[in-house]
């Protein structure tokens, strides 16, 4: 816990709301490899890659659907660990990063069920099944609009911030559950991307794909995994905690303002 204190650079600046406003250096160069990586992983999917022998072109949806998913459980990681830091410490900075973490997850947890959606489509004859994957997925996101909804309802700071921090903690079991479990549910029909999957007539209304099966789709995901779920969602964090620290000092000098 303690390299934590000192980590990050969104945080060291989280930690400082009354600093000036100025892009930190780090923050620049992060933001241009970000856009770089979204669209060179964009070029991997749509260009580079083969369309897929069994799915056709909508399986390139898998690029961004896939990744974008694993980036939103990144960020509601890094909520767990802003609430287990903040009961210990009881410093805002580490609820600003929980927020951060929440709000983000949440718009990656939407690209992913709504490119999923889009795939199902013409995959499954359907925009929407009660699978248990899609389920746990749906589940996701409205459990953490709840923590939401739980940070507006509570006035006072103190017992907002302990609330969230609690709720966040014990929210990521819906993360957990939605990655495990296509791997104990036999009635699934999601397909599994890595790993053992389904053949013949079953593979063919899964919509399974094997890593090796078409050219360039290996390298196409590995590339949108790095760019999806490490760099996207590590942006988007640091730029919404610099918001919540412009908020801050705007409360503050509202409050100073009216004191006078």
């Amino acid at each position: 816990m303690s390299t934590m204190d000192q980590a990050t650079p969104m945080m060291t600046e989280s930690a400082a709301p009354e600093r000036a406003a100025g892009t930190p250096r780090l923050l620049v160069v992060l933001t241009i490899a970000t856009v770089l990586g979204v669209i060179f992983g964009l070029y991997m999917g749509l260009v580079y890659a083969g369309t897929d022998v069994m799915q056709g072109e909508v399986q390139r949806l898998f690029y961004i659907h896939m990744p974008v998913y694993f980036g939103a459980a990144l960020a509601l990681g890094v909520t767990v660990v802003g609430g287990i830091q903040y009961l210990r410490t009881r410093q805002v900075k580490w609820d600003t990063l929980a927020l951060a973490g929440v709000e983000v997850g949440i718009a990656l947890a939407i690209v992913n069920l709504v490119t999923g959606s889009i795939w199902a489509r013409p995959i499954w004859n359907t925009w929407w099944n009660w699978d248990p994957r899609l389920t746990s997925a749906a589940i996701t996101i409205l459990t953490y609009a709840a923590y939401l909804m739980l940070r507006a309802g509570i006035e006072n700071p103190d017992t907002r911030r302990r609330f969230a921090a609690v709720y966040g903690i014990l929210a990521i079991v819906t993360v957990v559950i939605t990655v495990v479990i296509i791997r104990i549910r036999p009635d699934t029909i999601h397909p599994v991307v890595v790993g053992p999957t389904a053949t013949g007539t079953e593979a063919m209304v899964q919509g399974d794909f094997e890593l090796d099966a078409t050219a360039g789709v290996g390298a196409a995901l590995g590339i949108n995994m790095i760019v999806w779920a490490i760099l996207v969602p590590i942006t988007l964090m640091w730029y919404r905690i610099r918001l919540e620290n412009v908020a801050e000092r705007v409360q503050m000098m509202r409050a100073k303002y009216l004191e006078s």
